[in-house]
């Protein structure tokens, strides 16, 4: 005869508490990175030769405001023309046409090849080069427009096309590279639909292609920000050049730099807002497109570490 167990009097069993693993070797190094940024940070704070005093006065000088428009004037019109530069000659290096394809990578060899610094005295002083400006028809003495050198070539003018046209060399091969991650099934559905090439690059292709584009660019705007600095060997008036200016009377460098230092951080930080807010805006539907950010990432990981959970809350 088949017998059954009685389970009716059984004792429950409790659900398992589930205890985090404790990573203190994680908490001793964070520690001590905290204890030595708060070592550092009160010995920047108690030298007297870094002058605190001399950095308030000019943190805030009329003067440095100056340079700080013309930075930022600088870095918007120079992305401003790398990008859209670079993206015509991406489009003209995945183009089948051969002359076109060796003209933009003559391009992006040129421009990407040289130093920064040279390419910006270049300009500078293109009036040594060609004293006028002419416009016309070659080889003959049609000239539609004429103009002296130095008056066109203004430092700011110079800055601008070194920095522009340096960036458009980078620029255009973030953005090739952002076309050829798209599908090349979503072009030749595009055009069975009757779509021409260029509506298709500007309403299929270029859209899919910003995820992989923004990034980069991102990189690159907070870079050229910083590469403005440069344009201070051709006195072109942006903050790099003011502070140049300050401390070459006052012969403050160290708290003249600190200064350029505290308002290339502020504007950094905040060019760092909308790249993360492109970047997830772009990357929505992909497997880091719902990324937190760090702030939240660091509280998270802090709360799950000193509050241990159970095994029913981890199945909710």
């Amino acid at each position: 005869m088949a017998t059954t167990l009685d389970t009716r009097h059984a004792p429950a069993e409790e659900d398992p508490t589930v205890v985090p693993v404790r990573h203190y070797g994680r908490w001793v190094a964070a520690l001590a990175a905290v204890l030595a940024l708060a070592g550092l940070a009160g010995s920047l704070a108690t030298n007297a030769n870094l002058h605190w005093d001399i950095i308030g006065d000019y943190l805030f000088a009329g003067l440095i405001f100056d340079g700080l428009v013309t930075t930022l004037w600088l870095t918007i019109a120079a992305m401003a023309l790398g990008l859209s530069l670079g993206t015509v000659i991406a489009v003209m290096r995945l183009s089948s046409n051969p002359v076109l394809h060796s003209l933009s990578s003559l391009f992006v060899w040129a421009f990407r090849g040289t130093p920064l610094l040279v390419q910006i005295i270049f300009w500078g002083y293109a009036g040594a080069l060609y004293k006028n400006v002419l416009i016309g028809i070659p080889f003959t003495e049609i000239t539609f427009f004429q103009a002296d050198t130095n008056s066109l070539l203004t430092p700011a003018v110079a800055a601008l096309l070194a920095l522009g046209l340096n960036e458009a060399a980078y620029a255009s091969e973030i953005v090739r590279a952002g076309i050829q991650s798209v599908d090349s099934g979503q072009a030749e559905a595009a055009h069975s639909l009757g779509m021409r090439p260029a509506l298709t690059m500007r309403r299929i292709v270029l859209p899919q292609a910003m995820r992989v584009i923004i990034p980069p660019m991102g990189n690159e705007t907070i870079n050229m920000l910083k590469m403005t600095a440069l344009v201070s060997v051709i006195a072109a008036h942006d903050l790099m050049s003011n502070i140049q200016q300050v401390y070459a009377q006052n012969y403050q460098v160290i708290p003249m730099l600190v200064v350029a230092s505290l308002w290339y951080l502020a504007l950094v930080s905040l060019l760092s807002i909308p790249q993360a807010w492109l970047e997830r805006r772009y990357g929505r539907g992909t497997a880091h497109g719902g990324r937190i950010s760090p702030l939240r990432r660091m509280f998270t990981g802090f709360t799950r570490a000193i509050a241990p959970t159970t095994g029913k809350e981890e199945g909710r």
